[in-house]
């Protein structure tokens, strides 16, 4: 079933339960174009703002919901990826050319949260979400290591590619999950009992993972537990995501956006004409999905709201 909109884009609905999230006048729209690859959206409410970056060009862009203007953020970025923001309103960013965890505060200096685990570089930090205790959880797969396009080409130090914490009150490392192949979005269910972890390493490996895990997060929030594949990507790979009140998860995917029940069914998709790699709720209401696309920015209103604790 597809709704009519812009060329190449548009709804298609797969079980009954995607067609209340849906108004059926609403286009997706394309907001903006000139990205090389488009990543990490973050919805800044108090500017009424929306930050992303653009990472083979080392920049980050900014769309103003007021006025609908876009223009360049901050200029080089350190190929940054995976934007999120704190529990008090600063950018939180992944960095692949600097390799570490950064915090831009609200007089606009920067501060470097995580650079090193034990003592040697982290990858290149791809995701990044912060929890409602103040800590900040972030993927570390090699994607800004292995070649100059969305980094500078490095040795990997760590022994593998890992899920970190930075405790919110300590600033303290630890690992939390080891046994990925490319760890790469995640965002935390709206009771934050559980946090959801795509899995890329089909990218580099036949066969690889290129799934959605679910795990349990322990009771004093800071470890992760028992764990289970949520959902298999059914055209192209997972990359980002991001999840709504009530808990159904709105992944990228190879042929736009994917909508998954909190029971792991697909039921819908939203369709664009590029990859897409991550998405964002925003405006006031958080009723409008931001969409990055490969070279543009979409978005589309929804008749349900993102989640507000993310």
């Amino acid at each position: 079933m597809f709704y009519g909109q812009p060329e190449g884009t548009g709804y298609e609905v797969l079980d009954p339960r995607f067609e209340p999230c849906l108004i059926g006048h609403a286009r997706v729209e394309r907001l903006w174009t000139g990205t090389r690859w488009a990543e990490g959206p973050a919805w800044f409410a108090a500017g009424r703002y929306l930050i992303w970056s653009d990472i083979p060009n080392n920049r980050m862009m900014r769309f103003d919901e007021a006025n609908g203007n876009v223009g360049e953020f901050r200029k080089p970025s350190n190929n940054s990826n995976g934007n999120t923001v704190d529990r008090q309103g600063r950018l939180v960013s992944c960095e692949h050319g600097a390799r570490r965890v950064t915090r831009t505060e609200h007089d606009g200096s920067i501060t470097v949260l995580a650079d090193k685990y034990d003592g040697k570089r982290l990858n290149s930090p791809n995701d990044v979400v912060v929890k409602s205790d103040g800590s900040i959880w972030f993927t570390d797969p090699p994607y800004g290591i292995l070649f100059d396009y969305e980094g500078n080409l490095s040795v990997m130090e760590q022994d593998g590619a890992h899920v970190y914490r930075i405790d919110g009150t300590t600033g303290a490392l630890t690992r939390v999950a080891t046994d990925f192949e490319k760890p790469n979005g995640l965002a935390f269910s709206p009771d934050e009992k559980y946090l959801y972890i795509a899995d890329t390493g089909v990218t580099h490996k036949l066969g690889g993972p290129k799934h959605i895990r679910r795990f349990d997060v322990s009771a004093d929030g800071t470890k992760l537990g028992k764990n289970h594949i949520f959902a298999d990507c059914t055209v192209g790979l997972f990359d980002g995501f991001r999840i709504d009140s009530d808990g159904r998860i709105w992944t990228s995917a190879g042929d736009g956006v994917h909508c998954y029940d909190a029971d792991g069914t697909l039921i819908g998709k939203i369709l664009i004409p590029e990859l897409v790699s991550n998405v964002s709720f925003g405006g006031p209401k958080l009723n409008r999905l931001f969409i990055c696309g490969t070279t543009s920015l979409y978005s589309c209103y929804l008749a349900i709201n993102g989640n507000k604790t993310y």
